[in-house]
């Protein structure tokens, strides 16, 4: 199969997945192949402890339509994401959890939608927009995970439900066009930062979110979201600076009102260090408020930055239609 004929990559990130490896990969290609579209799964072991890679193999030595990615050292979802991208030959990339939280079915919704609406670039599979559901899920985890995602949305300059999600898919220019960093699950948050930045389509579908029935979770709750809490300071700083500078400025405001009362009434001591509280406060929530405005205006200007960069990316690699084609006005 050469690298012209794929239609469809599907990343799978791997640590330590022994008991699924065979059970995922199975259920994809019997998800794939009535299709009839060439299709490629690239299952990234991302430095398992147990017989991940082993299995891997395995299945890579009866079907050439896996490719295993390997490295020796566990790097997180983001690194193993990164190094799939850069192997995969597919028009569409897809990218799921190897513990089928997300049927692969959804991968067929996924590229249908690209396939029938040509300014959609990418595709996020949602539980929790109307239509989705989840089956299973702890509770706690659920909660976590619903308040996380409200709580993002909020730095993102477009609506969505889940920023967190793994089931995707996306134009192989796309991923193409982008500069990844992240190593952790930060990585989805990276990507829908950047792709909105660069002014790609980006749709939703309800799915459905089920518990793992196999294996143990890798779900890290403090790193996780200390990333992700630090990702929304730096996508929208005027939250965190706006707010704070507000809430600085307004205490002391209030105080310079109560000395004002005291002065009045002639109750005002002047051995009391009100009047140092309400300069240090106004004075430190009006410069707390410009960090706010600079870090704002810095953000403005790396997305502006991604924007050119997509514009040079189309200009590189995507061929100008013959309708697009500049001709001179008649005279």
């Amino acid at each position: 199969m050469d690298s012209g004929s794929v239609k469809i990559s599907v990343i799978i990130p791997m640590y330590n997945e022994e008991e699924n490896a065979a059970h995922t990969i199975q259920r994809v290609i019997d998800t794939l192949s009535p299709t009839g579209k060439a299709f490629e799964i690239i299952p990234v072991n991302d430095g398992s402890t147990d017989n991940t890679l082993k299995v891997l193999d395995e299945i890579a030595a009866k079907d050439p339509r896996v490719r295993v990615v390997s490295y020796w050292k566990n790097g997180g979802r983001g690194k193993a994401l990164r190094y799939g991208f850069e192997v995969a030959r597919g028009e569409y990339i897809a990218t799921i959890d190897a513990d089928l939280s997300y049927d692969p079915s959804h991968i067929l919704d996924m590229t249908k939608v690209l396939d029938e609406e040509s300014d959609i670039d990418v595709v996020l599979v949602s539980a929790y927009m109307e239509g989705g559901r989840t089956e299973g899920v702890p509770h706690k985890r659920l909660f976590i995970s619903r308040l996380g995602n409200k709580i993002l949305s909020l730095a993102m300059p477009e609506s969505v439900h889940t920023v967190t999600c793994i089931a995707r898919c996306y134009r192989r220019n796309v991923i193409e066009s982008l500069d990844l960093e992240s190593n952790g699950k930060e990585i989805h948050l990276e990507i829908l930062s950047k792709v909105m930045a660069m002014g790609y389509g980006i749709k939703e579908i309800p799915g459905l979110l089920k518990a793992r029935e196999k294996g143990k979770s890798k779900f890290a709750f403090r790193s996780t979201a200390l990333s992700h809490l630090l990702f929304t300071v730096f996508e929208r700083p005027i939250l965190l600076f706006g707010l704070l500078g507000v809430f600085l400025t307004i205490i002391g405001l209030a105080i310079g009102i109560y000395i004002l009362d005291l002065y009045y009434t002639g109750s005002l001591n002047p051995g009391r260090p009100l009047l140092t509280f309400m300069i240090i406060f106004i004075l430190g929530g009006i410069q707390i408020l410009s960090f706010g405005f600079i870090a704002s205006q810095i953000n403005y200007l790396r997305k502006e930055i991604l924007r050119i960069r997509k514009a040079m990316f189309k200009a590189k690699h995507i061929p100008r239609r013959e309708s697009d084609t500049i001709r001179p006005s008649p005279e």
